[in-house]
């Protein structure tokens, strides 16, 4: 069986940003109301020690579509609106979401002991009562005289947001719904169709790695073999399928 599996090698990473861009162009994830984004390609940066010992390190997180997801467990819809995929992928149906939330609290990997910001990256939700991004609800022109608002925008461009993807998945919608739940899916109306996800591609310094873990010839399980990783929280039990190898200063 095929296991869609993610490694990330933190030496190369340096925290450009740039996974965490495509992720939101790619997937078009609305904004919160308070200005926040949701992005399921977050990241967090460590830094250990005092001078001269100091150590510093770019954490990417995301979901980690774990073989025994927590999130597949709690959800009370019939049949779940969070299920696997055959390659091992924790997949949402929007139109089975209920936006309960029960998937966000029972994640281990969405906690505020994690991302210790109060936010929920992993598995994000999107309120009910907040336009799709308000910046392109907005009438006011952006400079007056000069330049259309957002809304003028919306209208002309005919999508919400403008520069949204049109990537037509059967469990996916284009553009999210208020009032359910989002989250990475490993973008598998790319790899569907031979590509990487898109956070594998924007990825300038190649830190991010992509395949099959189930098979021996793969990139992903060549390196799991010849390097020692880790993965957040095993003590969790979830055996997530998100990999970290290596680290800024030691090759």
């Amino acid at each position: 069986m095929v296991q869609n599996t993610m490694v990330i090698d933190l030496q190369k990473c340096v925290g450009c940003g740039a996974c965490a861009i495509a992720c939101k162009t790619e997937n078009n994830t609305p904004n919160r109301k308070n200005g926040q984004t949701h992005n399921w390609a977050d990241y967090i940066h460590e830094t250990t020690g005092s001078f001269p010992d100091v150590g510093y390190r770019t954490l990417p997180v995301l979901c980690n579509h774990c073989t025994d997801a927590a999130c597949i467990n709690e959800c009370p819809t019939e049949p779940t609106s969070v299920f696997k995929t055959p390659e091992g992928v924790t997949m949402l149906n929007e139109e089975r979401c209920i936006g309960c939330r029960s998937c966000q609290e029972a994640c281990p990997y969405s906690m505020d002991d994690v991302l210790k910001d109060g936010q929920y990256s992993v598995i994000s939700y999107a309120e009910e009562d907040q336009p799709y991004d308000a910046f392109f609800a907005d009438k006011k022109e952006l400079i007056p005289g000069c330049t259309s608002s957002g809304q003028d925008m919306v209208k002309t461009v005919g999508a919400n947001p403008p520069h949204q993807t049109k990537f037509g998945h059967n469990e996916y919608s284009d553009s999210h719904r208020p009032g359910i739940v989002g989250k990475c899916i490993f973008c598998e109306h790319r790899t569907k169709v031979g590509e990487m996800p898109y956070c594998v591609d924007a990825c300038p310094a190649n830190a991010r790695i992509f395949g099959d873990s189930n098979d021996p010839s793969s990139k992903v399980s060549k390196l799991l073999k010849a390097q020692p990783s880790f993965v957040l929280l095993p003590e969790k039990g979830t055996k997530p399928n998100v990999h970290y190898i290596r680290n800024y200063k030691k090759a």
